[in-house]
C-alpha cells in the first residue's frame, strides 16, 4: 500500500478529470452551437452592464425607470435565449439537455439566476410591488448572474488549460457555454 500522507518537501499533484472526453471535444468543436454560445455570452454580458448602469441610475436618482425596465426585460430575454441554446449545446456535446456532470453546478446556479429574472418579469407583468422593489430584485438577479458568469469563465479557463496541456494532435480551442 502506498504511503498516503504528505511529508515535508514533497508535492502532491492532483489532476482533475478532463472537462471533455475526446469524443465530447470533437462534438463541441463540430457543432454550430459552440459558436452561438460564444457570440451570445459576451452579448449578454454587454446587455447586463448597460442594464446594471441604468438600474443603478434609477435607484440613485429616480430617473430613467422606463429605460431601466426595458433593459431588464431585454437582459431577461437574452438570458432565456442563452439558456435555451446552451441546453441544446449541452445535449449535443454531453448527451443531456442540462445538468451534465461537467457543468452540473453551473447549471444549478443558472436555474437560480433564471428564477430571479423570471420573478422580476412576474412582478412587472403583474404590477406587483413598487418600481423600486422590482429594481432591487433586478439587482439581486444581476448579482446572481455575475456569480454564474464567473463560474462559466472559470470553467472555460480550466478547459483551455487542459487543452493546452494535451499533445498538439489532441489540443483544440475550447469554448464553454456561458449563462
Amino acid at each position: 500500500m502506498r504511503n498516503m500522507h504528505h511529508t515535508p518537501g514533497t508535492t502532491q499533484r492532483h489532476t482533475a478529470a478532463p472537462l471533455y472526453t475526446p469524443e465530447q471535444r470533437a462534438r463541441r468543436d463540430a457543432t454550430r452551437w459552440t459558436l452561438v454560445q460564444g457570440i451570445l455570452a459576451p452579448f449578454q454580458f454587454a446587455v447586463f452592464l448597460i442594464s446594471f448602469v441604468l438600474v443603478l441610475r434609477y435607484l440613485s436618482t429616480g430617473d430613467g425607470a422606463t429605460a431601466a425596465t426595458v433593459s431588464i426585460v431585454v437582459k431577461t430575454l437574452t438570458l432565456y435565449t442563452i439558456m435555451i441554446t446552451g441546453s441544446i449545446w449541452e445535449k449535443v456535446v454531453f448527451g443531456k439537455w442540462l445538468f451534465a456532470p461537467a457543468f452540473f453546478w453551473e447549471d444549478v446556479f443558472s436555474m437560480a439566476v433564471l428564477a430571479l429574472h423570471t420573478a422580476y418579469l412576474v412582478m412587472l407583468i403583474g404590477d406587483l410591488g413598487t418600481e423600486r422593489a422590482r429594481m432591487l430584485l433586478a439587482l439581486v438577479a444581476y448579482a446572481a448572474y455575475a456569480i454564474n458568469a464567473g463560474q462559466f469563465v472559470l470553467k472555460l479557463r480550466a478547459a483551455r488549460l487542459q487543452s493546452a496541456s494535451q499533445p498538439p494532435s489532441q489540443s483544440t480551442p475550447s469554448m464553454a457555454a456561458v449563462a
